[in-house]
């Protein structure tokens, strides 16, 4: 039981340490990540469209 509290003592004075980002770094990140992902997704869209286009000529 000792090994529990002392555990759960130093989780507590580790996060105490942890330097959390501000609400605007947050938001700017998550703007990032959002059109990151936009553009990935339209452009393998795009190059799967082709890519079967190119099938239909073959076949």
């Amino acid at each position: 039981m000792k090994k529990l509290f002392k555990y759960l003592k130093e989780t507590r004075l580790e996060l105490k340490k942890v330097v959390w980002p501000t609400r605007d770094t947050v938001v700017s990140s998550t703007k990032v990540v959002l059109v990151s992902t936009l553009i990935f997704a339209v452009v393998l869209g795009l190059v799967d469209f082709l890519l079967l286009q190119g099938l239909y000529l073959v076949y």
